[in-house]
């Protein structure tokens, strides 16, 4: 059986370096998915021109930039991550390639093969957040998937998490007891089944 070996984690865009290159639909799609996830993410996106729309959500956003220039490899220094969205595969290809010989990681829109990493589905609930991945094989399922936890998970859970983040600031102790003690006071939101797994093991 295929397994997903992607490994997530949360990046803080507003201290990172953004290219997008393209701006057409894709672009608007990346852009928009960027921004609705991280609103104060830095990113600079370069295209001879762009869809109206994109330039709207740009204007609404400080830190991002719209360069009205075809792409040029000088574009690349300083910079953390790269989505490429033309609609010229050689163009994307030849960024993917610059990147790789750079070290930067590099997203080619539709194009998994050529993929450091993927946007997926993301449910955000106050300080909540649950990235989905299907590792490239179903962006509907990974949709769906969204749609289903953004229904499931209250959104009186911010509250909780507040409430035991302060409880945790008051714990005594050291790292091993404050962890035990934490495990304990969450016991109750695990599924049964769960539950009843874990005493299994103890007995």
């Amino acid at each position: 059986m295929e397994r997903n070996e992607l490994y997530p984690i949360f990046l803080k865009l507003q201290n990172l370096s953004t290219l997008i290159v393209g701006g057409g639909n894709v672009g608007l799609e990346k852009l928009s998915f960027l921004l609705k996830s991280s609103p104060n993410a830095n990113v600079e996106v370069v295209a001879p021109r762009f869809l109206p729309e994109l330039e709207t959500l740009a204007a609404s956003h400080s830190s991002v930039k719209l360069t009205y220039k075809k792409f040029n490899r000088w574009m690349l220094r300083k910079r953390h991550m790269v989505i490429a969205c033309t609609d010229d595969l050689k163009v994307n290809k030849r960024i993917y390639d610059l990147c790789r010989k750079r070290f930067l990681i590099c997203n080619i829109a539709d194009t998994p093969p050529l993929c450091d990493y993927y946007l997926g589905g993301i449910v955000t609930k106050g300080n909540v957040k649950i990235a989905i991945s299907t590792n490239g094989k179903s962006p509907t399922t990974a949709k769906r998937l969204r749609e289903f936890f953004e229904e499931v998970i209250p959104d009186d859970i911010n509250k909780m998490v507040e409430n035991l983040n302060e409880y945790r600031k008051t714990l005594k102790g050291n790292f091993e007891e404050k962890v035990q003690k934490m495990n304990e006071i969450t016991e109750a939101l695990k599924i049964p089944s769960a539950r009843k797994g874990e005493r299994e093991k103890d007995k």
